[in-house]
C-alpha cells in the first residue's frame, strides 16, 4: 500500500465503508458492466436481461443509422476534435447541428457543449452574477443546481431559492420576497427525472412575468417523450414555444448520443458562448456525436412513430404497475417511479428483480428526499406489449413478497 494514503486528505476514503458494506450483503446496485445491448435486451454477467431502466427512450442508441452516421463522421473528421470550440474544436457540423435545433424547439439560436451536464453547469453559470437571485424547483436535477454552485462559487452573492415541487403558491411566495427591479432567473425541469411529471409551464409563465422572471427549461426527459411529434413540454402544452426564454436538453437520452444544447434568443446565446467557462475550457463535442445526433434528429422530425408508441408503453406500464398498488406519484410520461420510502426494501427488490432479469434502478438520497426512496422503471419506444406486461408482473410479484404493495 502506498505510505501516502495515510496523508490527512485520504482519511475520508479509508472511512467510507458503505458501498463495500453493500457488496458484502449482496446488495450493490451500481456500475453494473453491460457486455452488449440489443434493443430492449442488455447482458450482464453474460445474463440476458430485460431493459427497464435506460433513459434510450426511443432506442435510438442501437439504432444502425445512428452507428453508421457516426462511422462516417470518424472516417471524414477523426475520433476527436482535439480542442475547444473557441479555438480548433469548432466544426461545421456543429454549426450546423445547432441550426437545426434551434428550429426543432422553435427558438433564434442554439449552442452545442461537450455533455447535458456541462451544458447546464456552463449555461446557469454564465447567466448568473452578483446580486441575480435564481429560483429552483427543490426536484430539479443535480447539473442545475451544481450550476447554480459553480454561479456561487466564482461570482459571489448570487441568492438561491428553492420552492416545493410543482407548488405554484409556493413559488409565487419566493417570488414576492424578491424586489421587482433585480434580476431573476426560474430554473425547472420540463419533465422530472425520478417523478415523471411536467412542470406547469405555463402557469409558471404567468407568474414569472407578474415578477419580471425568465425560465430555463431543462428539457433532459422531454424532448423526444412528451408533445405529439416529440418536442417537449412546450409541445405538450398546445404548441408554447415561447413560455421558456431558454430551452436546454442532452443528447443522452431521446437522441442515443451524448452532448447538449442550449437555444434561446440569439443575443443570450452568444453571450453564453463567450461566457460559459464548460464550453472555453473543454473539447468540444466529437464528430461520431455530432453525426449520430442529426440522424436522429432526422428520425424524430420525419417520423412520430417512435414517439407515438413510447407514449403508448409508457400508458400500459403506468396501469399496469397502478393495478398491483405501487405508488407512482404523479409521473405523466415514460419515467415510471415505484415509490417505497424504504431503503433496505427498495434494495431488496432492486435485487430481487436484477436475479429475475429484470433491471432497473434503485434511487435513495440524496437523489430523492430520504423518505422517498424508490425503484425508477423508465420504458423504451423498441420495448413489446409483452416485455412491458412481463416486467410489471416480474417486478409486483416480488413487491408482493416483500410486502410493499
Amino acid at each position: 500500500m502506498n505510505n501516502r494514503l495515510h496523508l490527512p486528505i485520504f482519511e475520508k476514503c479509508s472511512e467510507f465503508t458503505l458501498a463495500d458494506e453493500a457488496r458484502s450483503a449482496g446488495l450493490y446496485p451500481f456500475f453494473k458492466p453491460i457486455t452488449k445491448s440489443i434493443g430492449s435486451k442488455v447482458f450482464i454477467d453474460n445474463k440476458e436481461m430485460l431493459m427497464l431502466g435506460s433513459n434510450n427512450y426511443l432506442g435510438l442508441a442501437n439504432d444502425p443509422r445512428m452507428a453508421e452516421a457516426a462511422q462516417l463522421a470518424s472516417q471524414r473528421y477523426g475520433t476527436s476534435c482535439s480542442g475547444s470550440r473557441f479555438m480548433n474544436g469548432t466544426l461545421d457540423l456543429h454549426e450546423k447541428l445547432e441550426h437545426r435545433l434551434a428550429n426543432f424547439v422553435r427558438q433564434e439560436a442554439a449552442l452545442c457543449f461537450t455533455t447535458g451536464y456541462q451544458t447546464n453547469l456552463g449555461a446557469i453559470s454564465a447567466m448568473l452574477n452578483r446580486g441575480d437571485h435564481v429560483i429552483v424547483d427543490k426536484y430539479d436535477h443535480a447539473s442545475i443546481m451544481d450550476g447554480v454552485f459553480m454561479a456561487q462559487g466564482t461570482r459571489k452573492n448570487v441568492n438561491l431559492h428553492r420552492y416545493k415541487h410543482n407548488d405554484l403558491v409556493d413559488l409565487e411566495k419566493v417570488l414576492k420576497k424578491i424586489p421587482l427591479d433585480e434580476s431573476k432567473l426560474i430554473v425547472i425541469d420540463g419533465v422530472f427525472s425520478m417523478e415523471g411529471d411536467i412542470a406547469p409551464l405555463p402557469e409558471i409563465r404567468v407568474i414569472a412575468d407578474r415578477y419580471k422572471a425568465a425560465i430555463y427549461l431543462d428539457e433532459a426527459h422531454g424532448l423526444g417523450v412528451v408533445g405529439d411529434t416529440g418536442r417537449g413540454s412546450c409541445e405538450h402544452f398546445d404548441n408554447q414555444f415561447d413560455l421558456p426564454d431558454l430551452i436546454m436538453c442532452t443528447f443522452s437520452k431521446s437522441f442515443g448520443s451524448i452532448g447538449g444544447f442550449v437555444a434561446g434568443d440569439s443575443n443570450v446565446i452568444d453571450f453564453i458562448k463567450h461566457m460559459a467557462r464548460p464550453l472555453i475550457f473543454s473539447a468540444s463535442m466529437p464528430p461520431a456525436n455530432i453525426a449520430a445526433t442529426m440522424t436522429a434528429l432526422d428520425i424524430i422530425e420525419n417520423d412520430n412513430s417512435l414517439v407515438q408508441k413510447l407514449q403508448e408503453n409508457a400508458r400500459l406500464m403506468r396501469e399496469g404497475f397502478i393495478s398491483y398498488g405501487f405508488d407512482v406519484g404523479t409521473t405523466e410520461t415514460a419515467i415510471v417511479p415505484l415509490v417505497i420510502g424504504d431503503n433496505d426494501k427498495t434494495f431488496l427488490l432492486w435485487k430481487n428483480c436484477f436475479e429475475k432479469g429484470v433491471y432497473v434502478n434503485p434511487v435513495i438520497s440524496p437523489a430523492v428526499p430520504p423518505s422517498r426512496s424508490l425503484l425508477r422503471t423508465s420504458c423504451m419506444a423498441v420495448h413489446t406489449s409483452d416485455e412491458i406486461s412481463y416486467a410489471v408482473d416480474v417486478i409486483g410479484k416480488e413487491a408482493r413478497k416483500l410486502s410493499i404493495v
